[in-house]
């Protein structure tokens, strides 16, 4: 009796185990982890009372999601058309979010609730983009409304996310200083529509901003405007805006830098037309200063041949006229680590070879060695190649040769080859290459016709990439030829040169000042290989 009592009990006790590991693995069960990320921000299923209500008396308004949400940047996001003494109090409730108005509303007037960016989802911060409630406390709702588009000035394309605003024009001081309480964002065609609005006169603006708070910040911010005040007293359609990003009204150096090789970099917030740099202190290191100004004149290089100064101080100048001064200091004991390097105009192991091959270094060069250099041609050592200095660029040298199609070049450039300021030398490097055929490249001939008679334009080359790769003025009837041009596709863009200063201008707010247009010529003007390609260009009126 005791075995059999033992085997039962054994027995129950497996059973109660294998019921209690099946329970475990059921309790066990997940959810599976991963699959595609949520990108649909929440959507409105309700609102009490309804948008676009009439004779609105509510003191609370409660607007229901499909998921749950929260409220990022009220403060900054968050506005009410016309501004309320006491803003209305947000609050979330699960998925629903309670809107309560402590102010008193004025009589037959119609407010509008702007929550910009405010509202997103909880787990992957979703925008509800361009949310807005809409009441009128009268009979009626304010129905206008102003549409249109906004482009980039210089590629004439769509923006996305512009954020539009108006201001009453009697209030119309506040732009720059404060937040609009009208606005709304472009969508991806860059269209826009401010609706509900009263019938009053106003001024209109778009910005591509950094911060996000709607307050134009003039050295980091786009924007765009319309000169003349918008009388609204109807619906008004295509107002389209031009984005573009102003010249800084004030000269400043933005960055400035005593480079661990010892050479001074110098950035600005403008592009100068005529610059200086003068060393004032210590004089006597001014003339032996070499000096390397970007294409736009926008920055700065200074390599000072002396470097036992304790403080230095180098001056901008821009037509002879001071701009400013920037103060550089270094210890005693400082020491700098410089290495010679250069850059080529070889692409992809390809010469182009209507060019000769350029090697770019990062110093000036004060001599080079020819014997340490070393040309093979198809693994045959050759002399004939000549090193020569580029007289428009101290940083740069030309190595020519008869280079023959079908070869292999190997040149090598051993320790030395290359002597910098300060004694620097190279380390051994190498450049290997062929010649490309020039059957791979094309030319391209385009007639150019302005609209009118003695008016300037600038006609830019872009390649895919939307890099200019040429430029040229044109004033009259003009036959360009673009000879020997990679085989790629190329666009054409033409800007209105106004004042005929031989550049595209910006434009300015504070001046009311629009910037020069720019036509896009809306066809692809591909060039073939071993091909000449022609073309009429007909430039539109402006």
């Amino acid at each position: 009796m005791a075995k059999k009592r033992i085997i039962e009990n054994l027995r129950n006790f497996i059973t109660l185990f294998s019921i209690s590991i099946v329970f475990y693995a059921c309790a066990s069960i997940q959810q599976p982890q991963g699959g595609p990320r949520d990108t649909e921000p929440p959507k409105v299923l309700k609102i009490t009372p309804k948008d676009l209500s009439v004779n609105f008396t509510s003191t609370k308004i409660v607007v229901e999601f499909d998921e749950y949400f929260k409220i990022q940047n009220e403060f900054k996001e968050f506005s009410v058309s016309p501004e309320m003494e006491r803003p209305p109090i947000l609050k979330t409730k699960g998925k629903k979010l309670e809107i309560s108005i402590q102010d008193t509303l004025e009589k037959n007037t119609t407010y509008t609730l702007n929550f910009g960016k405010a509202i997103v989802d909880v787990n992957e911060s979703n925008v509800v983009k361009n949310f807005t409630y809409v009441f009128s406390t009268g009979p009626q709702l304010d129905s206008l409304s102003i549409k249109g588009q906004v482009i980039n000035s210089v590629t004439g394309l769509p923006e996305l996310d512009a954020v539009v605003f108006i201001f009453p024009l009697n209030r119309d001081t506040l732009f720059g200083k404060q937040k609009p309480s009208i606005f709304t964002t472009t969508d991806s065609s860059g269209n826009y529509s401010l609706n509900n609005l009263r019938k009053d006169t106003y001024k209109i603006y778009a910005l591509k901003e950094k911060n996000g708070d709607r307050i134009y910040q003039q050295a980091s911010d786009e924007i765009a405007f319309i000169k003349d005040s918008i009388v609204l007293d109807s619906v008004k359609s295509n107002v389209n805006l031009a984005l573009f990003k102003e010249d800084a009204s004030t000269f400043r150096i933005v960055d400035r830098r005593l480079n661990a090789d010892g050479s001074i970099s110098l950035s600005f917030n403008q592009k100068l037309k005529k610059p200086e740099v003068v060393v004032t202190d210590p004089p006597n290191l001014d003339a032996a200063k070499l000096i390397k100004f970007s294409k736009n004149n926008d920055s700065l290089k200074v390599w000072l041949k002396d470097l036992s100064f304790d403080s230095t101080k180098v001056a901008i100048k821009e037509d002879g006229k001071v701009l400013q001064t920037a103060n550089f200091t270094r210890g005693k004991k400082e020491t700098y680590t410089r290495v010679l390097s250069a850059t080529d105009n070889i692409e992809g192991r390809l010469l182009n070879p209507n060019k000769p091959l350029k090697l770019s270094f990062n110093f000036p060069i004060e001599s080079t060695d020819i014997t340490k250099i070393t040309l093979l041609e198809d693994s045959i050592d050759r002399k004939n190649f000549t090193l020569v200095k580029d007289t428009s660029d101290f940083l740069s040298y030309y190595l020519t040769y008869p280079w023959k199609p079908k070869k292999t070049y190997d040149i090598k450039f051993a320790d030395g080859a290359f002597t910098a300021i300060f004694n620097t030398k190279n380390k051994e490097f190498n450049k290997t290459f062929t010649l490309a055929s020039k059957d791979d490249y094309g030319t391209l001939i385009v007639k150019i016709v302005p609209p009118e008679p003695n008016k300037s334009y600038i006609l830019e080359v872009l390649n895919e990439a939307k890099g200019v790769v040429n430029t040229l003025i044109v004033k009259k009837d003009t036959t360009v030829r673009f000879a020997n041009y990679k085989a790629a596709k190329y666009w054409l863009r033409i800007s209105y040169d106004t004042n005929k200063n031989g550049k595209w201008d910006t434009g300015n707010v504070t001046l009311g000042l629009q910037p020069e247009k720019i036509w896009n010529e809306p066809k692809e003007l591909s060039i073939r290989a071993n091909w000449e390609r022609n073309e009429t260009v007909t430039i539109p009126k402006e």
